[in-house]
Order: structure tokens, then sequence, then C-alpha cells
């Protein structure tokens, strides 16, 4: 019974130091997360990392794919309890929201870090990929009227045309600007589903 407790304290010790980790990728980005600072967010001491971790890039890709099901799981809430019909509209919205561009800690780690990924060892960018990959996926689905080929690729404008409105909405140091390109993405993103 002991070995049971003690192999859920790990992982469960292994979840807070993913979740911190998630957290720093996309407040500072890859090449902002240290060691010593991610463990001492999960409230733990840096001698403990190699327990859970074998390098910091098993770290940063395990936390890309963490940060990653954190926005999937958010945006299939959204979709969940949206009225039928507004399943899109739901998950457009709510990654398009006021919330999510003041708090890119909290939020889609591609929008917040993607254009380090290339320079990241080749595990972080595969959960980067299947991350992409779920995205579009999750928005695929709101077109079963589509074939599949064509439904993947309005997913996949769509996908881009989130993650680049957020950089965008987030880069400017104008409210009103940044609120004024999301509008934009929002009405493009409905013209093109209609």
């Amino acid at each position: 019974m002991g070995i049971v407790k003690a192999g859920s304290k790990k992982e469960e010790t292994r979840e807070r130091i993913l979740r911190a980790a998630a957290r720093a990728i996309r407040k500072h980005g890859y090449e902002g997360v240290g060691v010593a600072d991610v463990m001492k967010e999960a409230g733990l001491t840096h001698g403990g990392f190699y327990a859970h971790f074998e390098s910091r890039d098993a770290l940063l890709a395990a936390a890309a794919d963490q940060a990653g099901a954190e926005s999937i799981e958010t945006l299939t809430r959204a979709i969940a309890v949206a009225k039928p019909g507004q399943e899109l509209i739901a998950l457009v919205d709510t990654y398009l929201s006021d919330g999510h561009v003041a708090a890119p800690e909290q939020g889609c780690a591609i929008a917040a870090a993607g254009s380090e990924v290339p320079r990241q060892q080749a595990e972080v960018r595969r959960a980067a990929r299947r991350r992409i990959k779920d995205i579009i996926g999750l928005i695929e689905r709101q077109f079963p009227e589509w074939g599949r080929s064509a439904a993947h690729d309005k997913a996949m404008g769509i996908a881009a045309t989130l993650v680049g409105a957020l950089v965008l909405a987030r880069a400017v140091d104008d409210a009103q600007l940044s609120h004024r390109i999301r509008k934009a993405a929002r009405e493009l993103i409905r013209a093109a589903a209609g």
C-alpha cells in the first residue's frame, strides 16, 4: 500500500513541476525556463529535479505537451457549454478573449512561444507538433458536414488565423487596436466557416 501512495505522491510532484514549467514556457519562452526557477515555482528544491526528469530538454518536451493539453482542455470546455451550432464561435471567442490576451502564462503555448520551437530539441518540436495537430483536429471536428480533407484544410487556416491574431493582439501596445485585430480575425473565421 505504501508503494502505491509513494508512486502517486511522485506523480503529483511531477504534475506540479510540469504545470510550473508549462506556465514558465508561456510566460518567458523556452529559453527563459530555468530548472531552478521551475522547481522553486513548484515549491520544491532544485535537487529533486532529476528524480522526475532526465534533463532540461525532457522537462521542456513534457511541459510543452502539458501546456498544449491545458489549451485543448480550455477550448474543449468552451465547445461543451456552447449552444448547438455555436461551438466553433465559442472556441474562437474563448481563444481570442481579453483574458487570453492578458494572461499568456495561462494560455496557448504556441501563441506565447511558438517562434522558439524550431530552435528546440526534437522532442520539444514533436510535442509542439502533436498539440498543434490536436488544435487543428478540434477545430476540424466543428465541420462534420464537410469532407475530411476540406474540413482539415479549413481547420488549419482557422488555427493559423487564431494564433496569428493572438500574437498580434498581444504585440501591440494599443488596447483598441488589439480589440480590432481580434474582431477582424473573428469576422474572417465566421465568413470562412459559413
